[in-house]
């Protein structure tokens, strides 16, 4: 079996095991499994699409966040001890991805227009690592997280007042 072979076949392992965990969970469904890079890593983007998807993400991806550690018990109890997969519904996370990169790349702007530190609302330690990787890009900005657990957020600082 060749590379690009094995690849999709632990594609579609990986579709089967979160389709039937999904389904005896009650919910209707087809899952689409994609390798996509991310970071400079690849990763499996297993994308759940479902009429129930409020129930499946929950307040602002709670129950998402909770399914994708279950589910990735399972697959490594699969064998898929090796493979990094994201699991998303209906494209929610990648759309609040996009969210989250377009308005820390607003608010960077305004730090750097009006000459002044902005706070963030309080973020996961994943929304906090996109706004960072998408900041680190931009020389004029720093940004820290400052905070404890539930209340941690970005801080971001024109470079100049550092």
């Amino acid at each position: 079996m060749d590379n690009k072979e094995q690849e999709k076949n632990q594609e579609e392992k990986l579709e089967g095991i979160v389709g039937d965990f999904v389904k005896k969970m009650g919910f209707d469904c087809e899952v689409e499994a994609k390798k996509q890079k991310e970071d400079d890593k690849e990763m499996i983007i297993c994308n759940i699409k479902t009429t129930d998807s409020n129930f499946l993400i929950g307040q602002y991806g709670v129950n998402l966040q909770s399914l994708q550690h279950i589910v990735r018990i399972i697959a490594r109890k699969n064998g898929f001890d090796e493979i990094n997969f994201i699991l998303d519904v209906n494209s929610y996370r990648q759309e609040r991805n996009d969210s989250i990169m377009k308005m820390a790349k607003n608010l960077a702007d305004e730090a750097i227009a009006e000459k002044r530190a902005v706070v963030l609302r309080p973020m996961s330690p994943y929304e906090r690592r996109l706004v960072h990787m998408e900041l680190s890009k931009n020389d004029q900005i720093k940004t820290e997280s400052i905070g404890e657990g539930e209340d941690r957020r970005v801080v971001i600082k024109p470079a100049n007042l550092v």
